[in-house]
């Protein structure tokens, strides 16, 4: 994911600097070119001799070492950088910055660097709290630096409080959004739809079906990674809710429904990828049905058809895509599906396709617009979703040209 982009990790003297032994081996497991520049403080935490094993880099400490690989080494790296991450970042190489000091590698590196760059402080709670720290971070963020808002807990000197750096996979989180993928879809509004629905029999029992969210998780992070504000309207699904996307997580066809069309007037893309429930009980029971011949017949209902209705209500400008699951008849019945609900869009799948059912980390999607078809092989989801959403976007660049054509008279 990270081939042929450079990232400096910049880490500084605190207890926390051992945990970017761990972000710096998962970005070059991403094929990532990782350079670690060390405050002199920060060897007493942590070896450079570790890094340089992780990395295959040399780990910068001087600024005048004679036997680095460049002439200007501060200059020459920082030239080479997709982004720059400090983490943990001290009080005092904030305060240089924020200054404009360079009086180490670091901060020379920093401040000829012109990429993204990232703080993450990590200090005792009293410290990050001092108004000169919080100010020094404030000018930190007007130069253009994102500051990454330390976690609470137990600190190592035993306080509690705020101050505490996050998880790895957070900071690599952050890392992957800079630089992961082109923001071609900067600016664009994104609600995906993902997971299943549950509707009740009983207080115990309820009707549903197997699917994961695995797809449409998918769609919302490579989304995000590629600029767009994503929100996530998800049924019960077993996975880590992807970062820097808004969710809202719901139960029933009828909570989907109703979380869909509140947001569904703001948004540009709307990829419906969940499994909703067509059917629900009548008449749910309140107690727990006995087996005592309670349990013979459910009288089912239909739900809302939130697709037909999105269908029915889109603006102009805006891109509808649906899903399609099925079992035979996979062309026929999803061009059936587009036309009826008023889609740009029918991403199918059947279920019979090996790699392709519920549940996998991989599909095989037939994308199906009004004019074309386009056939995807067996991909991840991740590379599925990314086929997906390039798709759509190209959608939306020609309705978005078909509503500024001038109308003849």
């Amino acid at each position: 994911m990270l081939t042929s982009k450079t990232v400096i990790l910049g880490v500084t003297g605190s207890i926390a600097a051992y945990k970017m032994a761990n972000v710096a081996s998962m970005l070059v497991k991403m094929n990532c070119d990782v350079h670690v520049i060390m405050t002199k403080n920060a060897t007493h935490f942590i070896n450079p001799i570790t890094f340089e094993t992780l990395t295959n880099n040399k780990c910068m400490v001087d600024t005048f070492d004679r036997n680095f690989q460049f002439h200007v080494a501060h200059v020459s790296i920082a030239k080479k950088a997709d982004v720059v991450m400090i983490a943990p970042a001290s009080a005092n190489i904030i305060a240089k910055l924020s200054y404009g000091l360079a009086d180490d590698m670091l901060s020379t590196t920093v401040l000829a660097a012109k990429c993204p760059k990232i703080i993450v402080p990590a200090m005792n709670t009293s410290m990050l709290e001092n108004s000169i720290v919080q100010e020094n971070l404030e000018r930190l963020t007007n130069h253009g630096m994102h500051i990454v808002t330390p976690e609470a807990g137990m600190l190592a000197c035993r306080d509690v409080g705020s101050g505490k750096m996050p998880s790895e996979q957070l900071l690599v989180d952050f890392i992957l959004r800079e630089i992961a993928l082109p923001k071609d879809l900067k600016d664009e509004h994104i609600l995906v739809t993902a997971g299943p629905t549950q509707e009740a029999i009983d207080p115990v029992r309820f009707i549903t079906n197997h699917s994961s969210g695995k797809m449409g998780y998918a769609i919302a992070k490579q989304a995000m990674l590629r600029g767009a504000k994503v929100t996530l309207v998800s049924g019960p699904a077993a996975l880590a809710p992807p970062p820097f996307v808004d969710v809202i997580s719901v139960v029933t066809a009828d909570e989907m429904f109703n979380a869909v069309t509140s947001i569904s007037g703001q948004q540009d893309i709307i990829i419906k990828a969940a499994a909703v429930a067509d059917y629900r009980p009548s008449v749910p029971a309140k107690e727990k049905l006995k087996k005592n011949g309670q349990l013979t017949t459910i009288d089912l209902e239909g739900t809302k058809d939130i697709l037909l209705y999105l269908g029915e209500h889109k603006l102009p400008g805006q891109i509808l895509c649906g899903f399609s699951m099925e079992t035979e008849n996979l062309i026929e019945n999803s061009k059936k599906k587009l036309l009826k609900k008023n889609l740009d869009m029918v991403a199918a799948n059947c279920l019979k396709d090996k790699g392709a059912g519920f549940k996998t980390d991989t599909n095989r999607l037939t994308l199906i617009m009004p004019e074309t078809i386009d056939e995807l092989p067996l991909m991840t989801k991740d590379e599925a979703a990314n086929r997906l959403l390039t798709q759509l976007k190209s959608c939306r660049i020609k309705n978005l040209a078909v509503q500024k054509k001038p109308s003849c008279s």
